[in-house]
């Protein structure tokens, strides 16, 4: 074969190469916007009280059907009940009050959250009197007026051996049908004080100490390994306003952040205008690693009060404390009917929300190339970050909506992306090349994103169009070339 033969083989292979190339090259992008609409996903949401001082309250006039599916951005139904509703007798349970209500839910994708108290005002005995008839010791109150001889409710002292034995028992059982149970959101240590609130200005009004504290978390800890543990910020500040914490509140912080707490709220409104809310300080210490709980005031009650004014302090809340979950504290409907506004602004804001705000990738692609590429602009415009984390990845469908491939960013994770204050949007870029799977045909794919698992499993709802109904969104097409 001559010289000059050789040299036009080589170039007509390498124009050939260079044309395959070229089409591969062939780029196109999508802007992606916000749709603005609500979503439910891991780890944030709405907190409907379905049970709340009293049984009665809120569920009670719900429909067995009806799991309020209208309010948007409800995750979680919150059951918080007294624990001598749960064990009436010793070692006798009724867990058909948590799983009744809690199967409703559950049914429908949601999950839900726990709080067992010992102590509320409409309920004379939320620590089973057994407990009392057993030894331990404690005092008879009126509510708001203290301990008196003949009062008509009765608090436990929260470090009496018996009480804590028993506590202990009751919570052993409580664990082993909730810990480490995918269907359970967050479960609130809601042994100390009053409404579970840890502290009790409202019953007896003696002090809770440090010592006592750390001993209900350890007992909680003991038991619940696994479960996301609330400590209501009352706990650590009882009730008051702060500007500076004292030693002791210190040191109970110092301890919950050191056991993995995460912390909840529950006076958001209780009072107005700048005493709106009082533990976003606090907050700052949480929010980084686990999801912070806002509970509002009772909804009624902040209005008759005049401390609710527009709502627009709940929101603010939410901004300052970096809150991943809120609570509606009233009949569901009603608070919807009355605040939709204010609903849909916080739902833009509330937790996290994965936004894939520009992608771009190679429209034609050569099996013989061997490689795809693709660009991404990823931002969080939530005030929490996505703790659990996820991948971004791309699927290839055909059009009979099988998976033709699927292609994983496992070199980052959405945990990491940035918060930013609101109105601002920071993004991370990336930029990812990935090969191509082999019995690949050649025709025209369906490119569709989703973020989820480091194997391409789609975990969480994002706010952009287009959508296939399992977390997967279509930007458009790509062509595989042999």
């Amino acid at each position: 074969m001559g010289k000059e033969f050789k040299y036009i083989l080589f170039l007509m292979c390498f124009l050939l190469n260079l044309s395959v190339f070229s089409r591969d090259a062939d780029w196109t992008s999508v802007t992606l916007e916000d749709t603005g609409e609500a979503l439910i996903n891991p780890g944030m949401g709405w907190v409907l009280h379905f049970y709340d001082n009293a049984p009665y309250q809120y569920g009670s006039k719900l429909e067995p059907s009806d799991t309020v599916d209208d309010f948007p951005g409800l995750s979680v139904v919150y059951l918080r009940i007294a624990w001598s509703f749960l064990e009436p007798e010793e070692g006798k349970f009724n867990w058909s009050i948590l799983d009744t209500p809690a199967q409703r839910w559950i049914s429908k994708g949601k999950k839900i959250a726990l709080r067992i108290t010992c102590s509320e005002t409409p309920i004379p005995w939320a620590t089973p009197k057994w407990v009392y008839e057993a030894g331990a010791k404690g005092y008879f109150f009126v509510p708001l007026e203290g301990i008196k001889e003949n009062g008509t409710h009765w608090e436990p002292i929260y470090d009496d051996p018996i009480f804590l034995e028993k506590l202990d028992h009751f919570l052993s059982k409580l664990a082993e049908r909730y810990d480490n149970n995918p269907e359970v959101a967050f479960i609130d240590i809601g042994s100390l004080g009053v409404w579970g609130e840890g502290h009790t200005w409202h019953s007896t009004k003696q002090k809770i100490t440090v010592d006592i504290v750390k001993k209900h978390i350890d007992l909680h800890l003991k038991h619940f390994k696994v479960s996301l543990l609330a400590l209501n910020d009352d706990i650590i500040t009882n009730g008051q306003v702060i500007t500076e914490l004292n030693p002791e509140q210190k040191e109970i912080l110092r301890y919950a952040v050191e056991k993995g707490l995460t912390l909840r709220d529950d006076s958001i409104l209780v009072q107005g205008g700048d005493k709106a809310y009082m533990s976003a300080m606090l907050a700052q210490e949480f929010w980084r690693y686990k999801p912070v709980i806002l509970e509002s005031e009772h909804y009624g009650n902040s209005k008759i009060n005049n401390h609710w004014g527009d709502g627009s302090k709940y929101l603010q809340a939410v901004e300052d404390y970096h809150a991943s979950y809120a609570s509606i504290h009233w009949w569901p409907r009603e608070f919807l009917e009355e605040r939709r506004d204010l609903i849909n602004r916080m739902n833009l804001r509330l937790g996290y929300r994965i936004l894939i705000k520009e992608f771009g990738w190679q429209a034609r692609v050569s099996k013989s190339f061997g490689e795809w590429k693709v660009k991404a602009s990823l931002a969080n415009l939530g005030v929490a970050p996505c703790y659990q984390g996820g991948h971004l990845a791309i699927t290839w469908k055909d059009d009979k909506d099988g998976i033709v491939a699927v292609f994983v960013d496992d070199g980052f994770s959405v945990k990491d992306l940035p918060i930013a204050p609101a109105g601002e949007i920071k993004t991370v870029e990336r930029e990812l090349s990935f090969k191509l799977p082999f019995l690949l045909k050649p025709g025209k794919y369906g490119v569709f994103v989703s973020v989820g698992t480091i194997t391409g499993t789609p975990l969480i709802q994002l706010p952009i169009p287009n959508g296939d109904g399992g977390r997967r969104y279509w930007v458009g097409n790509v062509d595989v070339l042999e």
